[in-house]
């Protein structure tokens, strides 16, 4: 048996199981294991008896109430075992970064989307710029002069994948042509080769998320937004985005990478085109 070092104290290495533990579960090592560390870092007592219960649920809620995450953040106070709650728990260790990306294509993409990284509209706020005209002009939309773009960070994701597709060698481009975050996401159900990973399926395994992927947020209204993802890092995103800003909110003036989005907020999905 090995153990780690955490904030918490030493523990015995528990690698994260690629799945959501909550209420009903029955799971007599790892759900055992949880119940004698959730004690162990006083937020019990509570039987340890391998069953998710309403007490266990209530231990998880205390803990997330009590401590943050491995960056510092609030944890959702939910009751559920997910990523970051188990990262907390168990220490970062016990979650695995993911950092290749698995294709030429994909590879390709995101070695484009960095070396874009600092473009800025102009004038700011915009949608307008030398590079920002370039991404716009890529997906067919028609740019009047001295007029307002639209919003643009879809066409940035075209773009990367276009010169991305050119340097490898691709005849064509496999990213769906499109100007909206959310029609891109409608219409990839329906391209072969394209493989579609629901948030539901990326916060219980963010193993299913790989670099090179588009993930897609849903803001309501018909708006959206989306970017490249380069790092699955502890739980948490690293990604490229196109109209965006260092922090929040999302709709903004350049291209930057982030490096704290949590896998839960990509209410819609992400789309894997790394097939191609």
């Amino acid at each position: 048996m090995s153990t780690i070092q955490t904030p918490l104290g030493s523990v015995e290495f528990l690698p994260y199981l690629g799945r959501l533990l909550k209420i009903g579960d029955f799971d007599a090592v790892s759900v055992t294991k949880v119940q004698q560390r959730l004690n162990a870092v006083g937020c019990g007592p509570i039987t340890e008896n391998g069953f998710f219960d309403v007490e266990t649920k209530n231990a998880i809620k205390l803990f997330q109430i009590r401590y943050p995450d491995i960056e510092g953040h609030s944890l959702v106070v939910d009751g559920i075992l997910g990523i970051l709650t188990w990262a907390s728990l168990f220490g970062a260790q016990s979650v695995s970064s993911y950092t290749t990306a698995p294709s030429n294509l994909t590879l390709a993409a995101i070695n484009v989307a960095t070396t874009q990284i600092g473009v800025l509209e102009d004038p700011l706020g915009s949608n307008r710029g030398p590079m920002v005209d370039q991404y716009q002009q890529a997906i067919g939309l028609n740019l009047e002069s001295g007029k307002p773009g639209y919003s643009w960070c879809v066409a940035f994701t075209y773009y990367c994948y276009q010169q991305a597709a050119s340097e490898i060698g691709l005849s064509c481009n496999p990213h769906i042509k499109t100007a909206g975050a959310l029609d891109h996401w409608n219409k990839s159900k329906t391209k072969l080769g394209i493989a579609r990973i629901s948030r539901i399926q990326a916060t219980a395994d963010p193993s299913l998320i790989r670099p090179g992927a588009l993930f897609i947020i849903d803001y309501g209204s018909g708006l959206g937004h989306t970017g490249i993802v380069t790092e699955i890092n502890q739980g948490r995103l690293v990604t490229i985005e196109g109209n965006t800003n260092p922090g929040p909110p999302s709709n903004g003036i350049g291209v930057f990478k982030r490096s704290s989005r949590k896998i839960s907020e990509i209410n819609r999905g992400f789309i894997d085109y790394s097939l191609f």
